[in-house]
Order: C-alpha cells, then sequence, then structure tokens
C-alpha cells in the first residue's frame, strides 16, 4: 500500500484502490448494491440531488454513510458536512469520513439524530494497534450489531479524547499540569520559578519513563521469542555462526537508533516487519526478522560507535558521532531494503 499512494492522484483512484477494497474486507459486496450503494442520493430539506459516496445496507436498512477524499487529503470538519446532511434525513447511525488511509467514524452520542462534531473512533490503515482491530471487527457484515457498538462507542470517544490529552501533556506540559505533580512531591512554595523548574523535570521524567517501558518491552519479547540455541548467519559466506547469548544487554542507544531505522522506513514498508536482534558484538534490524534480509548493523559496543550499512550481501561499517547520525544514511538504508523487496 505505502508503494500505491505515490502513484494515486484523485478521489475516483482512491475509491478503487482503497476505499473499496476496505470495504471488501469488512464483508460487504461492493458490487451488489443491495449492500453497498455508491453515490447514495438523498433529500434534504431544500437541498435536492446531493450524494454521498457510499451507503451500506444490512437487512434493507441503511447502516453506514460513507464519504471519501482523495487520499493526499488531510481530513477535517469541513469535509464532513455531507454526512452531517445525510445523517438526520437517513435511518444510519453511523457515518464514515476517509481519504483511504484514515478512517473516522462518527454517530450521535451527544444527541440523537445529529451527528457529533467528533469522530468516537479513528483507524489508520497504515499504523494500528490491536485493540482497534477488535473495534472495527464490530462493523464487519457478520458481526455487526447497532447495540454493541453504541455501548462501546461513548466510552471509545472519551478514552480516545483523554488519550490525546495526554499525549499533548506529555509533550508540552501546561502548569497545571506541571502543578499536578509538583503538589505532590514539593514541600515549598509553588512560585513561577519553582514550575517553570518542575516543567523541565516532568519533560525529564517522561522520556525516561517511556523509554523504561520500551526498553521493558523489547527485552520480555526477545527474551520469550528466544529459541534455546539461535542461529546466525554470516551475510557473506552463508557460514552458520552461534552468537553468544550470555551478557547481551539492549542499550538504550541501541533503542533509540533501532526507532530511528524504522521511523526512517515507515514511508515504505509496514514498520511491524521491522525487527531488532541484539547478541553480543552488535545489535542487527532486519526486514522480517530473517537473518539472510539484514537493513543494518548498530556497533555500539565499543568506545566509538559504528553504524552497519548493508551493500550486496557485504557490510560497510561507518564511524558516527551520535546516534541521530543515523537520519545522513537514510537513502542507503531505504536502499538496502528495497533490493530483498524487489528480489
Amino acid at each position: 500500500m505505502p508503494k500505491q499512494i505515490a502513484h494515486i492522484q484523485t478521489e475516483e483512484a482512491t475509491k478503487n484502490a482503497f476505499i473499496m477494497p476496505f470495504i471488501s474486507s469488512l464483508g460487504y459486496d461492493v458490487f451488489n448494491p443491495l449492500e453497498v450503494i455508491p453515490e447514495f442520493t438523498a433529500d434534504v430539506g431544500t437541498k435536492k440531488g446531493e450524494k454521498v459516496d457510499y451507503a451500506i445496507k444490512k437487512d434493507d436498512d441503511i447502516i453506514i454513510l460513507i464519504e471519501c477524499k482523495w487520499s493526499g487529503a488531510s481530513l477535517h470538519k469541513d469535509h464532513a458536512s455531507q454526512l452531517y446532511r445525510y445523517f438526520s434525513a437517513t435511518e444510519a447511525r453511523f457515518a464514515i469520513l476517509t481519504n483511504g488511509i484514515d478512517y473516522k467514524f462518527y454517530s450521535d452520542i451527544d444527541e440523537p439524530n445529529k451527528m457529533d462534531s467528533k469522530p468516537f473512533f479513528s483507524f489508520n490503515v497504515l499504523q494500528f494497534e490491536d485493540h482497534q482491530i477488535k473495534e472495527l471487527k464490530k462493523f464487519t457484515k457478520s458481526a455487526f450489531s447497532l447495540e454493541d457498538i453504541l455501548t462501546t462507542a461513548s466510552t471509545l470517544k472519551y478514552t480516545g479524547a483523554i488519550k490525546k490529552i495526554l499525549d499533548e501533556e506529555l509533550k508540552n506540559p501546561t502548569e497545571e499540569f506541571v502543578r499536578f505533580f509538583a503538589s505532590r512531591i514539593y514541600d515549598g512554595r509553588l512560585t513561577q520559578h519553582v514550575i517553570e523548574e518542575f516543567t523541565g523535570i516532568v519533560k525529564e521524567a517522561r522520556s525516561q519513563f517511556i523509554n523504561e517501558q520500551i526498553n521493558d518491552r523489547l527485552k520480555s519479547a526477545m527474551s520469550a521469542n528466544e529459541p534455546e540455541s539461535v542461529v546466525e548467519e554470516n551475510i557473506d559466506s552463508g557460514a552458520k555462526v552461534e552468537p553468544k547469548k550470555e551478557g547481551i544487554e539492549t542499550t538504550q542507544e541501541e533503542i533509540d537508533g533501532y526507532n530511528i531505522v524504522k521511523a526512517l522506513l515507515r514511508e515504505v514498508v509496514d514498520v511491524q516487519r521491522v525487527t531488532m536482534r541484539d547478541t553480543k558484538s552488535y545489535c542487527g534490524i532486519l526486514l522480517d526478522d530473517n537473518n539472510r534480509k539484514p537493513i543494518c548493523r548498530l556497533h555500539f559496543n565499543y568506545s566509538r560507535k559504528y553504524l552497519g550499512v548493508i551493500s550486496e550481501k557485504s557490510e560497510e561499517r561507518i564511524e558516527i558521532e551520535s546516534v541521530d547520525d543515523i537520519f545522513q544514511y537514510a537513502d542507503r538504508i531505504k536502499a538496502t531494503l528495497l533490493e530483498y523487496e524487489t528480489d
């Protein structure tokens, strides 16, 4: 899909390449007008002949309205204007605004028969969590239940809003947020100077907390998935060597390097395919967790740092000053991955 996006230049192309397959994946027959009605028309007040891109039916009732935009468009409130009008004119309780990548789900949680101004659920086909798949499945043809979805819609809407607030506060904490923590751990008077000092402390605590959580999860995942005897293949010769398991410690710099590589590759591959496998001598970043598909290597266990760039099955070690220097070799790292994808 990431490769297709660059070639999609119109709304119609977006529908054909992304949105119709998405509707099909939910179990609805896009070629059956009894299930999916394209260019659905419903007169709304004095507005005649306006169309919404798709209406999905089940048991002869319209259950979902879909408004589509070009895949390169950023979805905003104005794009949902037609959905607002149609929502009150049909029996549909759900509406979706999408550009083929992002899908924003609306209902009438705040006021009956009036579409909410904010979605209760959002789904990005390129980046999603497991719990979002569980919610999306509720909209499939086989599982669709109006009551079940509405029961969880309100919770989804408000938990999503809370998560957004937390994300914003953790990135740029407000004075109120800083005061909450400072008041619990600081015995003195909370002057403006103290608040400013604690703002930096809160940011640092947030960074350390997140890094520790990531580190713990990675260590747990690697420990759970590591077989009793791991066999690694030498890139050049294919000879098998037994890496030493004892004494391996994944450092924060290696985790940071791994996250940078994933960020660089996000636009060309599903980052869930980019994995990390640490050894005693280096930290390997692989495609599909396959030793025959090394993307690069991080040699950070020495006084100097080296980035191992892979080209034609051989490794070139490049000395770097800091982890951020990996960004300078983005093109070479992407080129390595594309070699595997085109083989």
